[in-house]
């Protein structure tokens, strides 16, 4: 079942934002990852406070997981934690 990572993010250094997008694509392309929505979103509604909001689409949850988990994301991982303040989930599409 198809699943999505959402993700709201601020980027405390914008090239490090950079750096980060340029590592990210492999690792979500060996993972059949894509993202589909990546900007800063426009609130319609409640108290949310995102600078940036990005959706990616994943097969399923257990490639979000594989991917999540990977050696290949590890390095990534750590510049993002490093240089954004971020909140991340991953929810399945309903069938």
């Amino acid at each position: 079942m198809v699943a999505y990572v959402i993700c709201q993010i601020e980027w405390r250094d914008p090239a490090k934002h950079k750096e980060y997008q340029q590592a990210l694509g492999p690792t979500l392309e060996k993972y059949g990852g894509k993202t589909l929505v990546a900007g800063v979103p426009n609130i319609l509604e409640g108290a949310w406070d995102p600078t940036r909001t990005v959706v990616i689409e994943f097969p399923s949850m257990a490639a979000i997981q594989q991917w999540y988990a990977s050696a290949e994301y590890a390095p990534v991982l750590a510049l993002r934690k490093a240089w954004a303040r971020t909140n991340l989930v991953a929810v399945e599409r309903p069938a």
